[in-house]
């Protein structure tokens, strides 16, 4: 299958799993995770009709901008973002996918020069592989985020396990939701929380029945 068929059926399969989720209004924002493939694929992406890109390398990220241009599309950084990253990226992208520590919350402050759209990343699932906040420590972590006014907490990321198990999976992204809700009713100035960013290629699908906004999502839109 060509690029532009794969978009294709994963925009079909988007939409009968939106249609799933009774309750869920918003629209799910595809993200084309291009990190593993060149700028002529991404371009490919993108005249396919794919209108947001996920990079999780600063370099990776620079690369495709130089090639491809900075508003072409929404860009966004999935990857973890070193602190001594942050000058180098903070002001090429629309949005951070991967928030999950106050050192880099301050960094992006000191650096940004307009607020920058943020996903707190959580570990739901607990494993020690995965990045992210507790979800014990995210009501205390996002208190702290507060000082931060370049900052702006949109939602909450996270990523399931790699199992076949889809009760695991579900449950993960159930975990988050209900995260996200105990959040949002909160109604803080600085994280509306209204978002959710899950669901990759192997589970977009259920990410989307259980309340994704954003789904992350690479293989299955670049194999041939």
């Amino acid at each position: 299958m060509s690029i532009s068929e794969n978009v294709r059926l994963v925009q079909q399969n988007m939409k009968q799993a939106h249609e799933k989720k009774t309750d869920q209004k918003k629209q799910v924002q595809l993200i084309g995770v291009t990190k593993s493939v060149s700028s002529e694929v991404a371009a490919e992406l993108l005249a396919a009709g794919v209108t947001a890109l996920g990079e999780n390398r600063p370099e990776g990220l620079t690369d495709k901008q130089a090639a491809l241009g900075r508003d072409v599309c929404e860009w966004h950084f999935i990857g973890t973002l070193q602190t001594r990253k942050v000058r180098q990226v903070i002001d090429q992208i629309d949005v951070l996918h991967s928030l999950d520590r106050l050192h880099l919350a301050e960094e992006i402050n000191k650096r940004a020069k307009r607020p920058v759209d943020c996903f707190v990343q959580v570990n739901v699932s607990g494993e020690e592989s995965k990045q992210g906040i507790e979800p014990a420590d995210l009501h205390s972590f996002l208190h702290e985020v507060g000082q931060y006014p370049m900052v702006r907490v949109i939602g909450l990321m996270t990523m399931a396990p790699l199992t076949e198990d889809t009760d695991t999976i579900r449950s993960v992204f159930q975990s988050l939701r209900q995260l996200r809700d105990e959040v949002a009713v909160r109604h803080l100035p600085y994280a509306p929380c209204t978002e959710l960013s899950m669901g990759m290629s192997s589970d977009y699908e259920i990410a989307i029945e259980e309340g994704a906004t954003y789904v992350r999502v690479g293989t299955v839109l670049v194999q041939p």
